[in-house]
């Protein structure tokens, strides 16, 4: 057994948004020579995203299910308890093994579980060193299969959560430069809206589940309401007028 006080290490590593090409050397690198690589479930138990990817390089052996009730919302006691248990199970992996490896989607440090697990080890674990892999995220891969250009020149980049509330996305589509939007599924309706009102509707483009056989990529101006995805991602290009290099 590793003395927690000194060696053991819990890594992120991002794994991207599905598409198993999309996972960086370095990422497979850090899974393979892992003790343990923990990937995130639903209470309802189903095989994550996550875990479908790591699936292609890492043997389900050493593969460790933790559940996190990432789908609670209304419930705070019960989605703390489940918090609590998860970081306990992934605790006493790190007692067991000196390297522990968390899968999540995307980047490990834009909008991740692990960052909620990290906290939670240097409370339980404080002398655990924690690192991150980062990882492809879903608006680099909806950018580069739709062909929209997330910034160019001067132009800011603005990322909003959905889950947040559509006035927020409103509030980001009102200023200036590229807008994307994550977790919009479920509010896509409201979505569409803000995107009409804003006169941004025309550029803007979405998809979901990218690099996977029900991989759907849409202009937004076919949005109907109906609800999407939850893990849907939309890009609202800034407005460009000014030619080649007009915002350098």
């Amino acid at each position: 057994m590793p003395d927690v006080m000194s060696s053991s290490r819990l890594i992120g590593v991002g794994v991207g948004p599905g598409d198993p090409e999309l996972v960086t050397v370095k990422g497979v690198n850090a899974l393979r020579a892992a003790d343990v690589v923990v990937v995130p479930v639903m209470d309802t138990g189903e095989r994550g995203r996550a875990e479908a990817t790591v699936l292609h390089y890492v043997d389900q052996s050493k593969i460790v299910r933790v559940v996190f009730a990432l789908n609670e919302r209304s419930d705070r006691a019960r989605r703390e308890a489940a918090w609590d248990a998860a970081g306990e199970r992934v605790a006493q992996l790190l007692r067991e093994h000196s390297v522990v490896a968390f899968a999540t989607i995307g980047d490990p440090n834009v909008y991740s579980t692990f960052t909620y697990l990290a906290l939670t080890i240097g409370e339980l674990l404080p002398g655990t060193v924690v690192e991150t892999v980062p990882g492809i995220t879903a608006m680099q891969d909806l950018a580069a299969r739709s062909g929209a250009v997330l910034t160019e020149g001067t132009e800011p980049l603005t990322l909003v959560p959905v889950t947040a509330g559509a006035a927020v996305l409103k509030d980001a589509l009102a200023g200036p430069g590229t807008v994307v939007a994550y977790k919009f599924g479920r509010q896509a309706g409201e979505v569409a809206e803000a995107l009409r009102e804003t006169g941004r509707i025309g550029d803007a483009v979405w998809g979901a589940a990218l690099g996977l056989a029900e991989e759907s990529i849409r202009p937004a101006a076919e949005l109907d309401g109906a609800p999407l995805p939850y893990l849907s991602t939309l890009i609202a290009p800034a407005r460009r007028d000014g030619g080649r290099g007009g915002k350098l």
